[in-house]
């Protein structure tokens, strides 16, 4: 069965979406509004919502059974933070030297099954890659619950983000520390992720590579203290996330921080995320490309 993808939605109906996902907007609220759309989709405002929700399974690249990789969870301890984190760690089977290292920083939704695949793929490409959970402190991400992505983003409000943060940069100094590694550690992150690579890059200027994702910007005065090179990855059909740039452009520029940008036209908030149909394969493909050149650069050797 073929897949949808944005373009099967109306635009009002994405965009209501993301108002959803980013909780801005109750089940009650989607299924309401949504429902004026569903003639001219031909669905119901519930399959709308079920349509639009997460396969984890079809889009799967790497098998957690992969025999290239070896995964298992790590745990940090973040005194400052929550106590401690859970990590989802993947990394080649095989040894080779130190190994370049990468944080994978989830959405608002925890550590999902995308965002392990995600640690795979990295770790099919020799990295070290580890993928914290903020939901920890509450159980972890709910994968036995009816509907995790909805469970998970309510728990996602009840967060202490202060410590969430701290927590965050534990699992990098954890890392970084790592005797597997080769000392260098890239940060990629999405949408949540994305911002939390920014705040990561503000606070250690031992990153060696940040690739945020549609995330929100740190300010100014965050942003003068940034020391690594960033790659950053907007889409274009995303107004909520793109106002903040013209202002972050302005004080990368102001504080010399070495930075590509690239808006990716036509595309919606997520569309590096292959489970959902927002996911825009052309544009993934570029980014996801752009990501592994980027972080070879500045992470191997």
């Amino acid at each position: 069965m073929t897949r949808p993808t944005a373009a099967d939605f109306h635009p009002e109906v994405l965009k209501l979406f993301d108002r959803y996902v980013h909780g801005a907007a109750s089940r009650r609220e989607f299924l309401d509004q949504a429902g004026r759309y569903a003639a001219v989709t031909g669905m119901t405002a519930a399959g709308l919502l079920a349509a639009l929700s997460p396969d984890f399974v079809s889009a799967r690249v790497v098998d957690p059974a992969d025999t290239r990789i070896k995964t298992r969870m790590v745990e940090t301890l973040a005194p400052q933070g929550s106590g401690s984190i859970q990590s989802y760690l993947a990394m080649p089977a095989l040894p080779a030297g130190k190994r370049p290292t990468v944080l994978v920083v989830h959405e608002n939704r925890g550590l999902n099954p995308h965002i392990e695949d995600i640690a795979r793929r990295l770790a099919v490409a020799g990295y070290i890659a580890m993928a914290p959970d903020a939901l920890t402190a509450l159980g972890g991400y709910p994968a036995d619950a009816p509907s995790p992505e909805e469970k998970a983003r309510d728990l996602f409000t009840k967060l202490d983000q202060t410590k969430i943060r701290a927590d965050f940069l534990a699992a990098f100094d954890m890392l970084k520390a790592m005797p597997e590694g080769n000392g260098k550690v890239g940060a990629v992150g999405f949408c949540y992720g994305g911002g939390m690579v920014g705040y990561i890059a503000s606070q250690r200027p031992g990153l060696g590579a940040g690739v945020p994702f549609y995330g929100a910007q740190p300010d100014a005065e965050a942003t003068a203290r940034i020391k690594a090179p960033l790659l950053i990855q907007y889409a274009g059909d995303d107004d909520r996330i793109n106002a903040g740039w013209p202002a972050f452009e302005a004080a990368l520029k102001a504080a010399q921080v070495p930075y590509e940008a690239h808006i990716y036209p036509g595309v919606q908030h997520g569309f590096n995320n292959d489970t959902t149909p927002r996911y825009d394969e052309k544009a993934a493909t570029l980014a996801w490309q752009r990501t592994m050149a980027f972080f070879d650069q500045h992470l191997k050797g």
